[in-house]
């Protein structure tokens, strides 16, 4: 089994991305070979980052549970709200506190927008930030446009979101498989 956490990228008031990531949530949550969990930046509230995590030995409360999550997971969902062209600060701030938990880890990404491109200039970004990082940001996404017209808070309001999750989800558990299986012969092998 897979662990998938997923981070919600947004602690702004009124934030509609929680509704999505709480879809790719449920969806993922339905896989049988997949353990998953939110992992919500607005309850973590890390201030700004001055260190990373593996250099400092006064962690900011919660960092190095979140550490250890991003650490063992096989793979990593992002879910992040396009603000003003890009992605927000506090979910750089989050990604930045750490850097060897990303090595080798295939990323999903979830883009969400108020307009009627669903993020793609989020998303660029964080595909560049994740090769950054040593990560892995696979080739399916899932873009949510017009996010107040297409979701409620109990999911989407348009059946495609459906069909478009499932693709995005086998492809995230495709590359989670594939790197793991790497990762197996590489460990057996050294």
């Amino acid at each position: 089994m897979f662990y998938i956490p997923i981070i919600c990228g947004s602690t702004r008031r009124d934030r509609q991305s929680i509704k999505v990531a709480r879809f790719v949530l449920a969806r993922l949550q339905q896989r049988m070979e997949a353990k998953t969990e939110l992992l919500d930046l607005l309850e973590y509230n890390f201030p700004v980052m001055e260190e990373r995590l593996h250099r400092r030995d006064d962690p900011p409360p919660r960092l190095a549970e979140f550490g250890e999550k991003i650490g063992r997971a096989d793979a990593l969902i992002i879910v992040s709200p396009e603000y003003n062209n890009g992605y927000p600060g506090v979910l750089k701030n989050a990604l930045d506190y750490l850097l060897p938990e990303y090595e080798r880890k295939p990323i999903g990404i979830v883009t969400v927008s108020a307009g009627g491109y669903g993020g793609i200039n989020c998303l660029a970004q964080l595909r560049l930030v994740a090769l950054g990082m040593g990560a892995f940001p696979i080739p399916e996404n899932l873009a949510v446009s017009r996010v107040h017209d297409s979701f409620d808070d109990h999911g989407p309001r348009d059946p495609a979101y459906e069909k478009r999750a499932t693709e995005f989800l086998d492809d995230v558990l495709w590359f989670a498989e594939a790197i793991s299986d790497r990762k197996a012969k590489d460990k057996k092998a050294g």
